[in-house]
């Protein structure tokens, strides 16, 4: 009987030393496989490899998952405590098996380190295969905590401490240059398709932001480009909240940069942070213009997407809680930077003043409505994609105020949707409470001014009563 035993194991042994063989083999038959899986076979057909190569995609049949995955889990154990040797090349074919069927194996991950730091293995390569394990498990922790340690340590080789400014400037600083764009790019794809594959997949959300705040740090023109390409994602997953938290922290990063706005506006200036301080100090008044302006349009547009995606699909809290939280990031940003006698204010469509001009508070000056998406069709009527407008006007506080709750009054008007009823409902409670909350801490309130005069007019009625 043991007899037996002993020669099942040797069986298995030579079974398993084949298949991490095979895979290994087919990594070097194709360099760009784009994605793993297992194929569901309970046993063995035909003696033949278990391992399946079709159209750059890497299948392994399930049947010898049981055997394959304690080997070499046993194996890599073995080395770890010293009790069994093996090379280096084996131990990138035993991890790379044993990380595609359990990434979360954090030793797998260490010994992985530990050949990146003696230069056995390209930082890229290891990339590549959390690449290839998170198409299969796209929220494993331990993936992408190991991502970050490498992209690490690719910035550093990119970007050593130390250089000066003449090697900055050199055909080597280009090529660094050049390769940190590559694997800041192919992050974003990795992260794209595994937030894509696992809803609400806050792992890779997170992992991005750390992506842009460390390898991209504060780069503008990054920064514009993912809210834009996000904006498709989000759309087409309204129920996921990690994409639009993932947009809130891009609307607060570009805030938070004062050098976005001539970025925007003025595309052709300089990308050096120092350059663009120093082009700000020189026209303060024109800067302190182009940032009201641009911030105008950067709020306009999220909140649009607030209203088109609410419109079309009624019903979802997530759409509810970013419209909240973009309306509070506006109304912090506006009390901080915009004067009291001429308050820059949301205008949405939907307040039925398309086209209109609106006069300034400071003086004659008029803005007109400006055209967005597509001229007006005048067969069309109401809130359309053809017809999206954004509105600049200098009013008061409360036409943010007011905007909203006609904004409300609309959802609710002919609304069968008990959920969004609950939902708009909940919106207009809270911007009561709210516009309360910055009117109670307003200094200009101690000053005799009136920053919202339509609600101290009626100290006793809410927006939403004023409007009605």
């Amino acid at each position: 009987r043991s007899k037996k035993m002993a020669e099942s194991e040797e069986e298995v042994d030579v079974l398993v030393q084949r298949v991490v063989k095979d895979i290994n083999n087919a990594f070097k038959k194709n360099p760009n496989i784009v994605k793993l899986g297992v194929d569901f076979c309970p046993e063995a057909r035909y003696n033949r490899s278990p391992i399946v190569l079709v159209e750059n995609k890497l299948g392994v049949e399930s049947w010898c998952v049981k055997f394959l995955l304690p080997y070499v889990h046993n194996k890599l154990l073995l080395y770890r405590q010293r009790k069994q040797w093996m090379d280096r090349d084996a131990l990138i074919d035993i991890t790379c098996t044993l990380l595609l069927l359990n990434p979360d194996f954090t030793t797998a991950w260490n010994v992985r380190k530990e050949l990146i730091q003696c230069g056995t293995l390209n930082p890229e390569k290891d990339l590549y295969l959390g690449k290839l394990a998170l198409t299969k498990f796209p929220k494993s922790p331990e993936t992408w905590i190991h991502r970050r340690w490498v992209l690490q340590r690719v910035l550093e080789e990119c970007c050593p401490r130390g250089t000066g400014d003449k090697e900055q400037g050199g055909p080597d600083s280009q090529a660094r240059a050049d390769r940190l764009q590559r694997v800041l790019q192919e992050e974003m794809k990795v992260c794209s398709e595994a937030g894509g594959r696992y809803p609400s997949n806050y792992n890779a959300w997170s992992h991005r932001i750390w992506v842009l705040q460390n390898l991209a740090k504060g780069n503008v023109k990054i920064l514009h480009d993912e809210l834009s390409s996000v904006k498709y994602w989000v759309s087409m997953h309204v129920s996921d909240h990690s994409g639009f938290h993932y947009r809130q922290f891009l609307l607060k990063s570009l805030l938070g940069d004062a050098n976005c706005f001539l970025d925007k506006v003025a595309p052709g200036l300089p990308c050096s942070p120092d350059e663009h301080c120093a082009h700000l100090s020189k026209g303060e008044g024109t800067s302190a213009e182009i940032q009201r302006t641009t911030v105008l349009d950067l709020f306009d547009e999220e909140m649009e997407l607030c209203t088109d995606l609410i419109e079309s699909y009624p019903g979802h809290e997530t759409l509810w809680s970013h419209r909240r939280h973009v309306f509070f990031l506006w109304h912090h940003w506006s009390k901080e930077h915009c004067p009291s006698s001429g308050k820059i204010s949301l205008l949405h469509s939907s307040e039925g003043t398309t086209g209109s001009p609106q006069r300034d508070a400071t003086g004659g000056r008029t803005t007109q409505a400006m055209d967005v998406d597509a001229v007006l069709d005048a067969g069309k009527q109401g809130y359309t994609q053809e017809t999206k407008r954004l509105k600049r006007g200098p009013l008061q506080d409360c036409g943010d105020l007011l905007s909203e709750h006609r904004f409300i009054v609309k959802i609710l008007k002919g609304c069968r949707n008990t959920e969004q009823s609950r939902f708009a409902n909940a919106y207009k409670k809270w911007l009561d409470s709210v516009i309360e909350l910055f009117i109670a801490e307003d200094p200009r309130e101690d000053e005799g001014e009136d920053p919202a005069g339509l609600m101290h007019q009626q100290p006793h009625c809410s927006a939403y009563q004023v409007l009605k």
